[in-house]
């Protein structure tokens, strides 16, 4: 899925009016009429304001209609060949192996750790990294099933992981249920992921890896990417931004 910046100027130029006049993103939406959501798409370009809202802001920013008129003409012939800001998913599959194997590494021999509970720290781990620096980790698509988020390629992945002696499949029991487990039989190599990343997976895991599978399935099931989604439908990263505060995971700025 691509997003495209309908304006990259006129979002950041609205933005640092704001940040002049000391205002919040809060009561320039609520002087607007919008919720924040809403306002944060035009700050961030991917929406451009009406002339009703051109007209709103000149008066909150203290300035002519007209001089807001021409700064939003200006920038839209400067944005005229549309800025792409961002492109999910596009998975990168080399990045999946290793982070699973990382994760395998650190909290697959736990008694809680089996296929669903992967599924789901996966998507935590995908989804959070998005809504915290708006740029994808492993970009998987998650597809909403009924035990929530399942990662579309990992049966493909793990397969050939097996096949190449990096993972090994156990099946097991659980509180008296099948269960299915992946050990790691190598290291991760994580060469190539920053220290941003490991930290975010380190963090991730820290805070969901005790969780049981049954636990996880309930907290993704408040997240948003999965409640406005149809059964069977493939996740949107951009609903992170939506998100209530029991998953929520990125500092905004004040209401």
């Amino acid at each position: 899925m691509e997003v495209y910046c309908y304006n990259v100027g006129m979002g950041n130029w609205i933005q640092d009016r704001r940040k002049i006049a000391g205002l919040s993103q809060s009561d320039v939406a609520q002087s607007l009429g919008i919720s924040r959501p809403t306002y944060m798409k035009l700050e961030k370009g991917i929406h451009k304001p009406t002339s009703e809202q051109k007209a709103l802001l000149s008066r909150i920013f203290g300035m002519s209609h007209d001089a807001v008129e021409d700064i939003s003409a200006e920038q839209e012939y400067l944005a005229s060949d549309r800025v792409e800001i961002r492109n999910i998913p596009k998975e990168n599959e080399q990045k999946f192996q290793e982070i699973l194997l990382y994760i395998l590494g650190k909290v697959g021999s736990r008694p809680n750790i089996g296929q669903t509970a992967l599924y789901k720290l996966l998507y935590f781990i995908d989804f959070d990294y998005y809504e915290k620096f708006e740029e994808q980790l492993i970009g998987a698509t998650y597809i909403k099933n009924t035990y929530g988020p399942t990662p579309v390629s990992f049966a493909k992945i793990v397969k050939k992981m097996e096949e190449q002696g990096r993972i090994v499949e156990v099946k097991s029991k659980y509180f008296g249920l099948d269960q299915t487990k992946y050990i790691a039989a190598k290291e991760a190599d994580v060469s190539g992921l920053s220290g941003a990343e490991l930290k975010h997976i380190d963090d991730e895991l820290e805070r969901l890896a005790h969780l049981s599978a049954s636990q996880l399935s309930a907290l993704s099931h408040i997240d948003t990417p999965w409640k406005v989604a149809k059964d069977r439908e493939v996740l949107d990263y951009e609903y992170v931004f939506y998100r209530p505060e029991e998953t929520s995971v990125r500092e905004y700025e004040p209401l």
